[in-house]
């Protein structure tokens, strides 16, 4: 990573911070783990399982928490800190403007804006994007390259679509929402009724609402409804390529990793954390709060506050239990198979 920032700059981030030693560099050339870590360079203690690394760490200033007590090396600068990571992540914010400038305002020649689209001020429509009749794009909008902004669809005030990006007609965005490269909202329902002819498709005439504050990983898929709106709640961070399914309703400040597959019409309550490559049978409800580990098998409702694992789920402690007997099971066989042969 090729930085350059002040070390002055840093130490002005954190004014509350216990600062030890001293660093001969006078900018930070760039950001590493405590292993790989150079001199110019700064590092951080983010977890306590790597503490016995900090004393062989050359970075010239190392972000740490403030029960740490070991002194410094020559030409280095300790900076204690509540929260390492959280000091780790204001510094990246930091850097994130310097590195990675926005957009200024306005459309750039290959865009195509309808005529009754409105742009609202400070709007920013990057090369090749389309942007659909009656669209409307908050204040301060940042749009970027090759999206599609379909008939009818809105997005707030702030809110950022990233390279990619297909909002179809008549979807809602909300304020400050950030929708990573390859997204895709708005997209058919997979719904197909049998018949003797065979597979018939089922139309789906409803749309998506994304509420203010969500963040949607890269190449994620969120499938309209059939009718009314598949809904993800306020402040909810999606992880990259999951899949959404219709008329699912997501509460607010849920977190879903990687891979996760929901079925149409799950309704999962707030606070709910799912694990990467977890999957929803259909028309299931999630209880406020319930934890999902990774590659679960969901096929059945879930309490409030539950922390589920496997496939089928299991209560957490319980599938710990039944891997542990699991694993002894040869052994019992085996013993078992000497025991008949005695006889």
């Amino acid at each position: 990573m090729n930085l350059s920032v002040r070390v002055k700059d840093i130490l002005n981030l954190f004014p509350d911070a216990e600062v030890s030693g001293s660093s001969q560099v006078e900018k930070i050339s760039g950001i590493a783990n405590l292993r790989d870590a150079k001199v110019g360079d700064l590092s951080f203690l983010g977890n306590s399982k790597y503490k016995n690394q900090v004393q062989h760490c050359r970075a010239s200033v190392i972000l740490l928490p403030q029960d740490y007590s070991a002194p410094p090396s020559q030409n280095q600068l300790f900076i204690k800190i509540n929260k390492p990571s959280r000091g780790l992540a204001q510094l990246c914010e930091l850097l994130e403007a310097k590195l990675c400038p926005p957009e200024k305002p306005g459309v750039h020649p290959t865009a195509f804006v309808e005529e009754s689209a409105v742009l609202e001020p400070g709007v920013s429509i990057g090369a090749f994007t389309y942007i659909g009749k009656g669209a409307i794009i908050g204040s301060n909008g940042k749009i970027g390259t090759h999206c599609h902004i379909g008939r009818g669809s809105t997005v707030g005030d702030g809110s950022v679509l990233h390279p990619g990006v297909k909002l179809l007609s008549r979807c809602q965005i909300g304020k400050n929402v950030v929708l990573n490269a390859g997204v895709v909202i708005g997209s058919e329902g997979y719904g197909f009724d049998q018949t003797d002819e065979g597979h018939q498709k089922i139309p789906h005439l409803g749309i998506v609402v994304v509420e203010d504050g969500v963040e949607i990983g890269a190449n994620t898929c969120i499938d309209r409804a059939r009718f009314e709106k598949t809904k993800i709640g306020q402040g909810s961070k999606l992880d990259n390529l999951v899949q959404v399914g219709h008329n699912v309703q997501i509460g607010q400040n849920c977190l879903i990793v990687a891979q996760v597959g929901i079925s149409g019409s799950v309704i999962m309550e707030d606070n709910v954390i799912v694990g990467g490559q977890a999957g929803f049978a259909g028309h299931l409800k999630v209880g406020k709060g319930a934890k999902i580990a990774g590659q679960a098998g969901i096929t059945k409702d879930v309490e409030p506050g539950a922390f589920l694992k496997g496939n089928p789920a299991l209560p957490f402690h319980l599938a710990q239990r039944i891997a542990v007997l699991q694993r002894k099971l040869p052994d019992l066989f085996n013993r078992f198979a000497q025991e008949k042969f005695r006889e």
